[in-house]
């Protein structure tokens, strides 16, 4: 059996290594690059990939991270393409693998546009614009073409007027769909054309040959139809005839052809009350013939790629672990083991070699590759250098029994320069979703506080409560209907199981978390108050009720999490809300929202402050950042917010916990630019 693994680092540090070693900082996480994905060459030679580089707060103007195109070889190793300020996006090789195209906004382009760069040497050069920004593209296969997705034009009559003040917005009935186009970019000016398509796309793809397209349609544009209704659609290229409509259930990931052309794999949700995509579907192409894989498995398949006609290669998550596997349509085929996260997987036109994304706890992601007949994965990359003279924090898988007896599972951080037999304050760091699970890899970025609090004497829990994914369907529907009861539950008694090791002083325990970790964070601060002395939400919930109305996913929110409408039972969506349980607070409650969320709309965050605050009874703060949405982009706003939560619970978890801290920041990063200028 072929094994691919990466064994997991625990960095198991003696006191005198730690001692010639400082701990990680905030700063130093403002700065961690990271590579985001990779491309395996047609021939398996070469790799691009792109590489994350954040800006640095009072140095570089305000803004997202760059994103930056390198390419690997095994001859020259990595080398930089398009860097500096530069955001570069959907790496593709050209089918012949003579040049690297992807999407980007260059020398002043209004909108995204296609771009090309030969990999022997040479500028790059825009190869496809249009009227608005181009959003997916895909190379035809014998080259010459590119599908590609973009929206639809705007009102321009409407665009006109609003420079002069008439700026009003009607609300969802001003919609834009995206539409699919072919562009012929053979001759000197490409020659575009536009699918006639019914619906909004979010994916499309080439069938091997070029004769036909895969579309993922949803009825709008609509993020809620985008969410639940996605339909996945077999079209000629010729025409936008429909040759076949698969009826997927629920949500929708990933669609790609069988090397053949003679099938169509996906990954989507087992029945529409599945709340994440996580089963493997493959259909016959015309027949439509739909077969089914890992229903009744107890954890999900999270990306995969065709290895050959009959073989796909698929990552699997289970708990805390995820595992490269092969499935051979006609009979299960060997299982590939590892530990790491894989956001990215690509192959090679022969099949024996795959790119990987990944990362562990001793590092954030890196490029591997694996070839045919290696025991492991090979690193290529190492983008943070500077690590090896930071110590890390011990970390660890920790299984537990929930209340009712449910076996769980989490993620220890312990402190660094741990003591045996004393206790230490806890950092509880919830994740979203709750469709989401924390994997045993790097766990540390600028609202995970990990390896940052670890350094500052404090053990860090990430819990996979029920309601998580990696552990099958049943799993992750443990709280339909139910929300924030056992779900929450499951959380102190991963903090229970913490402080009964002798671990954590059970008196110095907060709690931290986004989205539905922030929600969960509101409701551990309100209705499970006793168990924790501090808490950081993030755009979080904090009533049920307003939430149902504000939130632009309703459906997904009905049919995959409470599965009644607020009408059908306003008990039930009243109890499950922390501001029921307000006036029982006792734990000072730090909340930061981004002003621009759609999501969970700021007005959760404001609604939990104003009755903290008219209460009067615990330390409360609310922080907006304007610029923000559904969690912080901006570098500024990022180290912001990292020095923020690490103060609040250094105030209450460490320090005397009187008052509060004062509102205002001192940011090092600050005082080191301007040291450097005075010197």
């Amino acid at each position: 059996m072929i094994r691919l693994a990466l064994p997991l680092i625990l960095a198991a540090w003696t006191g005198l290594w730690a001692a010639e070693k400082r701990g990680m900082t905030a700063e130093d996480v403002a700065k961690i690059k990271q590579v985001m994905s990779a491309q395996l060459s047609p021939d398996g030679t070469a790799i691009a990939y792109t590489l994350s580089v954040p800006r640095t707060p009072f140095a570089d103007d305000d803004g997202t991270a760059w994103t930056e195109l390198h390419v690997w070889t095994a001859e020259r190793g990595s080398r930089p393409f398009i860097t500096g300020k530069t955001s570069v996006r959907q790496v593709r090789w050209t089918p012949d693998g003579k040049a690297v195209s992807f999407l980007a906004k260059r020398n002043g382009d209004k909108h995204t546009s296609v771009y090309l760069i030969p990999v022997d040497g040479g500028e790059a050069r825009r190869i496809l614009a249009h009227d608005t920004s181009i959003s997916q593209y895909e190379w035809s296969p014998l080259g010459g073409e590119l599908l590609f997705r973009a929206p639809d034009e705007g009102d321009k009559e409407k665009e006109k007027i609003a420079k002069i003040g008439f700026d009003q917005e009607i609300y969802e009935e001003e919609l834009v769909n995206t539409g699919v186009w072919i562009a012929d970019i053979s001759g000197e000016e490409p020659e575009k054309r536009r699918l006639d398509l019914k619906g909004s796309a979010l994916d499309a793809q080439w069938s091997p040959n070029g004769e036909m397209l895969s579309v993922a349609l949803a009825p709008t544009s609509l993020v809620d139809h985008s969410y639940m209704y996605q339909k996945v659609h077999v079209v000629k290229t010729a025409d936008g005839a429909q040759v076949l409509k698969i009826n997927n259930p629920g949500k929708l990931g990933m669609v790609r052809w069988s090397p053949d052309g003679k099938k169509l794999a996906m990954i989507a949700a087992a029945d529409q009350n599945d709340p994440s995509a996580g089963r493997l579907y493959v259909a016959t192409v015309p027949a439509g013939k739909v077969d089914k894989y890992f229903m009744e498995d107890k954890g999900d398949v999270s990306q995969f790629s065709w290895k050959d006609r009959d073989t796909i290669m698929y990552l699997w998550d289970q708990g805390v672990d995820t595992s490269i596997r092969s499935l051979n349509l006609k009979k299960r085929g060997a299982e590939l083991d590892r530990r790491l996260e894989l956001p990215a997987l690509s192959k090679s036109a022969a099949g024996d070699a795959i790119a990987l994304v990944g990362s562990k706890p001793s590092h954030p992601r890196e490029l591997f590759l694996w070839k045919e007949g290696m025991d492991e994965p090979q690193r290529l990359t190492n983008s943070n250098p500077w690590l090896d003279d930071i110590a890390l924090a011990k970390q660890e898988a920790v299984n537990y029994k929930a209340r009712d007896g449910l076996d769980l599972q989490g993620l220890l951080i312990r402190p660094l320069n741990e003591e045996k037999g004393k206790r230490y304050p806890l950092i509880t760091v919830v994740h979203g979703g709750p469709e989401a699970h924390y994997r045993n890899n790097w766990l540390t970025d600028y609202a995970r506080l990990g390896q940052v609090a670890a350094a500052n004497g404090y053990a860090v829990f990430y819990p996979n409560y029920r309601a998580s994914t990696g552990r099958g369907v049943a799993f992750s529907k443990m709280d339909h209907a139910r929300p924030a009861q056992e779900e929450f539950d499951d959380i102190v008694d991963g903090v229970k199981r913490l402080v009964k090791e002798g671990l954590v002083d059970e008196k110095r325990v907060g709690v931290t978390g986004g989205s539905y970790g922030g929600y969960a964070t509101a409701w551990c601060s309100t209705a499970l108050t006793e168990h924790f002395a501090a808490g950081v939400m993030f755009v979080g919930i904090s009533n049920k009720i307003s939430k149902s109305g504000t939130s632009d996913i309703p459906d997904e929110l009905y049919l995959v999490h409470d599965r009644k409408r607020l009408w059908e039972d306003w008990d039930m969506f009243l109890k499950s809300s922390p501001i029921y349980y307000v006036a029982q607070a006792k734990t000072p409650l730090l909340i930061m929202h981004g002003k621009k969320d759609t999501r969970v709309h700021p007005s959760q965050s404001m609604e939990l402050y104003r009755h903290l605050k008219t209460l009067g009874k615990v330390p409360t703060r609310l922080v907006f950042y304007p610029n923000e949405g559904h969690g912080n982009r901006r570098a500024a706003a990022r180290y912001d917010y990292s020095l923020r939560a690490m103060r609040w619970f250094d105030h209450y978890l460490q320090g005397d916990g009187k008052g509060m801290p004062d509102r205002n920041l001192t940011y090092p990063m600050q005082e080191a630019k301007e040291e450097k200028e005075t010197d």
